[in-house]
């Protein structure tokens, strides 16, 4: 199966870190694999199917068939460019509007504020959202910022208060 690996490592134009890195595992798992230190396990070979779903599977653990499944392009799909024509596209429209005319959202259990669940969305390659309660948080406010420049100067700004 190691060979295989490397077959289709080759296919795909990688190297052992970045094949390592498209499938989501250590570089030193897959060097153990194929350096037949160890041998591979159902989340490497899952890890690999999922990256790589026209990959035929039984060509990938026996050997049988052809490496990727009869219709396919034979390649993995790229996924575009990462930024495309408009850096901005697909960024919400209030992601960078710092007005601050909104008020958060206010929770029908109470109004203090400590009692609130905040929501953070994350996007990066998935999209997922983490739920936090805040339980006795105190309210913080910014009392300086300091902006460091690499000609050793310095500046700091203060909130009027």
């Amino acid at each position: 199966m190691k060979d295989r690996i490397r077959q289709l490592m080759e296919s795909q134009q990688m190297n052992q870190q970045s094949f390592a890195n498209f499938i989501g595992v250590s570089p030193a798992s897959l060097s153990s694999i194929l350096q037949e230190r160890t041998r591979p396990t159902l989340n490497i070979v899952e890890a690999i199917r999922s990256k790589m779903p026209n990959l035929n599977t039984d060509w990938l653990m026996w050997g049988e068939g052809e490496m990727f499944q009869p219709g396919s392009n034979d390649a993995v799909k790229e996924p575009g460019s990462l930024f495309g024509d408009d850096p901005l596209a697909g960024t919400d429209s209030k992601a960078f509007d710092f007005g601050g005319s909104q008020q958060p959202a206010r929770s029908s259990a109470g109004t203090n504020a400590s009692q609130h669940t905040s929501r953070q969305q994350h996007q990066g390659a998935t999209s997922f959202a983490v739920d936090a309660k805040n339980i006795d948080k105190v309210t913080r406010r910014i009392t300086e910022i300091r902006v460091f420049y690499d000609d050793q100067t310095w500046e700091s700004f203060v909130p009027k208060k």
